[in-house]
């Protein structure tokens, strides 16, 4: 199962020059944790919400609202997202993926072509998502789990049996 086929394909992204409140009000009329950060049309970072957070605590502590709303305004994306993010390519399987999100202690990354184009971004989610389709679990179909001897022909003893 390859990532293409799984991805997020529709991929919203948010400018290096956009504002930080900008991001914000995407990820929350989307309903996603990553934004792709686009300099031209090269991808040149990637914001989480995580990151938002982040900035946003540390101004918050000792300003009004609006005084908050103000700063969030005028913080660009560049100044808080991580640069070169960690990116993953088009022609990789589900299970590449999964490890390189699992080792990297990341929720998603941006999938690139092989002209290091944004073509998608892959998430927890949507490896769940895999994982569901693999197992049959929405299907409610019965799985079968056999105890075999680790050796060539372990099978086919049981095949015949």
């Amino acid at each position: 199962m390859l990532v293409k086929n799984w991805m997020t394909k529709d991929v919203i992204t948010v400018n290096s020059d956009d504002s930080m409140r900008r991001a914000a009000q995407l990820m929350q009329e989307y309903d996603i944790t990553i934004l792709p950060v686009m300099k031209r049309s090269e991808l040149v970072g990637i914001v989480t919400d995580g990151d938002i957070k982040k900035a946003s605590a540390s101004t918050a502590t000792t300003l009004e609202i609006h005084e908050l709303l103000y700063l969030i305004s005028k913080i660009k994306v560049e100044e808080i997202m991580t640069p070169n993010p960690i990116t993953v390519p088009i022609d990789y399987t589900i299970e590449e993926a999964a490890e390189l999100l699992l080792f990297n202690k990341i929720n998603g990354a941006p999938i690139l072509d092989h002209e290091r184009n944004l073509v998608g971004v892959i998430t927890e989610k949507d490896l769940f998502k895999a994982l569901i389709s693999i197992t049959g679990v929405s299907k409610r179909g019965v799985q079968f789990a056999f105890r075999l001897e680790d050796r060539p022909g372990s099978i086919k003893k049981w095949q015949t049996s």
